[in-house]
């Protein structure tokens, strides 16, 4: 786990200068690879890396540059193979001698043998850019789900690229623009936004699962980066018995957890209690019991849940007393560790600036409060994130009026926000239509069978969203307050072949009796106690404690009084007046009510102020 920055120039030699800013930028990134550094470069590029060091920690230095027929071929990764061993063994077959055992190798010899059938070949998470001095292009590829970032943006004609936005702003020539595109998706879709997009103008991401070769094209003076897909859900008819079902869902679930525990410094896992993180510690505690050792596991809690929990609907239990009790259950060496609100007001700014815009609020910034004191003691963790979009935990999988309201169905109240601003600035007419022209589209896409019932065609849909938007908004949140602590986290439920598998379930069996994740609960039935495998859904954990309300409330209004910024700017005044009343329980989302709201403005506020953010609208 790392970060990577490069510059790939086909118009000039890359010149000293350039090599001398990529080396400061890159100190912008050293917080997700505090381990290492190296930068190296050639005619047409420069390629550096910081390094969080997991596997092969002597030997898998990076960038890292194989040689084969005489050609040199350099790598810059971030990322975890999760099926190294079995490449390994296919590349050794064809020839290859590897010098390390890390997967970075194994990635660089999968490209110099299949070239761009490499990228479908893999099976883990990562980002990462190949330079061939063969052929004279770089070789681009981001995974399945995204759980890898990548950035770039074009400076005088050259592709520059790096792990976080944060890095490609500190280039002297791009500006943080933010035009109606980007301020409509903050306003409307936040803490999800456009595949391929980062907010910024003129800053882009790679897509999830796609690849691209940047090359100038015959004849031309300009380089070009043509990006496609390598791998897609697709929809198929599942005619395997219900019992089959079970028992394929439970064999890859189990495979992909244990690939993932395959690390050379100290790992653990998150667990909540719930029935995803408990799987995941399940599987772990029994492997590692199996060769004589003890896993670690962590539970989260919030000063003063105890006294001030409510239930919701996303939220019906606090998740305290099960964790312990799961890890008692396996016999894992268990910790506790407590947020007090007054971390999730200090970390509110520190989270702005990892995800490098608004994302969460409190819900970030305590995962970043959380990641801080499980790096005291390990590197690698698993979470059980991704499990809800893929076997349907959320309320939106099976209340269609959630799914039918012609947008995305997490976001209860799309106005709600929005309306918060003045409309001759924001025009939020215009927004809607464009966010709303964002959602048709991807429903649009979304692999279908023709004569498959409605209520399966719901659940694709439904999936298909969450999969794409709510999960990688999670995935992306996961990444960057885990990276900024140094601690690599992995997500076997995003596993691709257990996404594939499970997305063409029949919805009767996933939502078996009216239970959701009822497929997940058959196949890890021999796991789990029932306490644990017939707990209903509860998400990562928010505080209910007034006091925090009364804290966001008393920095968001010394913001806003101070008469500078964008909050007294752009809000209006008279209607938020009227939000922040009391008695005003407007809910704005997934655990987003009035305090996040508030907490999430303050965020807002921030980062135009320590991004220099400028409104070209």
């Amino acid at each position: 786990m790392c970060s990577i920055l490069g510059l790939v120039n086909f118009k000039r030699k890359i010149s000293p200068q350039e090599i001398q800013c990529l080396s400061t930028i890159g100190k912008a990134l050293i917080h997700r690879g505090p381990d290492q550094n190296g930068l190296e470069y050639g005619e047409h590029f420069a390629f550096q890396h910081n390094r969080l060091a997991i596997i092969d920690i002597e030997k898998g230095r990076q960038p890292m540059t194989a040689t084969h027929q005489g050609y040199d071929y350099t790598i810059v990764y971030n990322g975890e193979l999760y099926n190294t061993a079995d490449l390994r063994q296919e590349l050794l077959e064809h020839g290859v001698k590897f010098k390390t055992y890390c997967d970075t190798e194994v990635v660089l010899y999968a490209y110099i043998i299949w070239g761009e059938q490499c990228s479908s070949k893999l099976n883990g998470i990562y980002a990462f850019v190949i330079y061939d001095s063969k052929e004279k292009k770089a070789y681009l590829s981001r995974d399945r789900f995204g759980v890898k970032p990548f950035f770039y943006t074009f400076v005088e004609g050259a592709l520059l690229f790096a792990s976080e936005i944060k890095a490609l702003l500190k280039h002297p020539q791009v500006k943080p623009r933010l035009d109606y595109q980007g301020l409509w998706q903050l306003l409307y879709m936040m803490p999800v936004k456009e595949e391929g997009t980062a907010i910024f103008k003129d800053i882009f991401e790679l897509p999830t699962a796609s690849h691209s070769f940047y090359s100038p094209a015959p004849g031309a003076s300009e380089a070009e980066l043509k990006i496609a897909k390598y791998w897609t859900m697709e929809a198929y008819e599942n005619q395997d018995s219900e019992a089959a079902i079970v028992a394929t869902t439970r064999d890859l679930l189990v495979d992909a957890i244990e690939r993932q525990l395959v690390s050379d410094v100290p790992l653990c896992t998150f667990l909540s209690g719930g029935l995803d993180s408990s799987v995941i510690t399940a599987v772990a505690a029994q492997k590692y019991q199996a060769e004589g050792r003890q896993l670690a596991t962590y539970s989260f809690e919030h000063e003063g849940n105890k006294d001030h929990f409510k239930q919701t609907l996303f939220q019906p239990q606090s998740d305290d007393e099960f964790a312990v009790y799961l890890a008692q259950h396996l016999h894992t060496q268990h910790q506790i560790l407590t947020a007090k609100k007054e971390h999730l007001v200090d970390y509110l700014d520190e989270a702005v600036r990892y995800r490098d815009y608004p994302g969460m609020a409190d819900i970030d910034s305590s995962l970043l409060f959380y990641c801080r004191q499980v790096k005291e003691h390990h590197t690698v963790a698993l979470s059980g994130e991704c499990s809800d979009e893929v076997f349907g935990g959320y309320p939106w999988f099976y209340r269609p009026e959630m799914l039918t309201r012609g947008f995305f169905p997490w976001i209860h109240e799309p106005h709600a926000r929005i309306s918060l601003f003045k409309p001759e600035l924001v025009r939020p007419q215009e927004g809607f239509a464009y966010t709303s022209e964002i959602y048709r589209r991807s429903v649009e896409a979304c692999p279908l069978l023709p004569d498959e019932s409605e209520t399966m065609q719901n659940s694709r849909i439904a999936s298909w969203l969450s999969i794409n938007y709510f999960m990688t908004s999670l995935l992306e949140r996961k990444d960057r307050m885990s990276m900024a602590s140094g601690l690599e986290v992995r997500v076997p439920f995003s596993d691709h072949r257990l996404v594939q598998y499970v997305y063409n379930v029949p919805w009767e069996i996933k939502f078996k009796d009216g239970v959701e994740k009822a497929l997940l609960r058959a196949a890890m039935q021999d796991y789990l106690p029932p306490k644990i495998l017939y707990r209903k859904k509860s998400p990562f954990p928010k505080t209910h404690d007034p006091h925090y309300e009364e804290l966001v409330f008393h920095l968001f209004r010394k913001r806003l009084d101070s008469g500078s910024g964008m909050l007294a700017e752009l809000l209006q005044k008279d209607v938020l007046n009227r939000l922040i009343s009391p008695g005003n329980n407007t809910w704005f989302g997934q655990l987003m009510g009035l305090p996040q709201l508030l907490a999430w403005l303050v965020q807002l506020d921030y980062w135009f102020d320590d991004y220099q953010v400028q409104l070209v609208v």
